[in-house]
């Protein structure tokens, strides 16, 4: 899977450090960053900057939105951009956005975690790709309750286990989603929020330097977790974690 990191990471030195050959998500609510992504990353994707204008209780000039993506749509590094959708808005509200995104499937359609498995299978029938934004009881801040909605819902979309379309996890990188869940990207701001907090770097036998070096030690710490192929990977694992206590398993069950 692809682990984009979002930013701003600050400094400056850390971003270069984190994005270097790897992956950005650089969201239009701060897009300060997005050349130096550009120059340095793999590859890098666009997000339209709902949540966090949300949270500030601003609204988003999607218009201004769309320009930004034109751009940035058009550079080979450039993977796709999230299409407009509106954090506490209806399932109504959010298919009029799509009905008006101009880049086809250049864009990537968000399924919030409380609308309905309806249209998580419309939306799986009709993009390559999609996110999925977790909200309300479900939001990612609680994982088991996340994951929860995840495994009611996702089967809908998957065949053998494995999604028909690719899965996007917006706000996603915590090791206990993207290691429980068959996603094909997902993202975070973890190297960005955590590199400043120093209490939490204080202890320990050899606490990093540098920003720098905190940066790398997060990056690879997220990086090395992978998702699984499939849902059923989540249960051959509960399978083996059985096993290994010494509790026999009916391996044709």
């Amino acid at each position: 899977m692809i682990h984009y990191h979002g930013g701003p990471i600050t400094p400056e030195t850390c971003a270069y450090r984190v994005w270097r050959g790897r992956h950005a998500f650089v969201s239009f609510a701060n897009p300060g960053q997005i050349e130096m992504a550009a120059s340095v990353c793999q590859s890098f994707a666009l997000d339209n900057g709902a949540f966090s204008l949300w949270k500030q209780g601003q609204p988003v000039d999607w218009p201004a939105y769309y320009g930004w993506c034109e751009q940035w749509l058009a550079h080979p590094a450039c993977d796709w951009a999230v299409i407009p959708d509106v954090i506490d808005g209806g399932e109504g509200e959010n298919d009029a956005l799509l009905g008006e995104w101009p880049f086809g499937h250049r864009g990537v359609p968000v399924w919030h975690l409380n609308e309905s498995p309806e249209r998580l299978v419309r939306l799986a029938g009709e993009w390559p790709r999609v996110a999925l934004g977790s909200a309300a009881e479900w939001d990612v801040s609680v994982p088991s309750k996340c994951l929860q909605r995840l495994y009611d819902v996702l089967p809908a979309i998957c065949r053998g286990g494995r999604p028909l379309v690719k899965l996007h996890g917006l706000r996603m990188l915590s090791h206990r989603i993207i290691t429980s869940v068959p996603l094909a990207s997902a993202d975070s701001t973890n190297v960005a929020r955590n590199i400043g907090i120093d209490g939490n770097w204080a202890s320990g036998v050899y606490p990093p330097a540098t920003k720098e070096t905190r940066a790398m030690v997060l990056t690879e710490r997220i990086e090395q977790h992978q998702s699984p192929a499939c849902l059923n990977e989540v249960l051959a694992r509960q399978q083996r974690a059985v096993r290994d206590q010494g509790v026999l398993w009916d391996e044709a069950s």
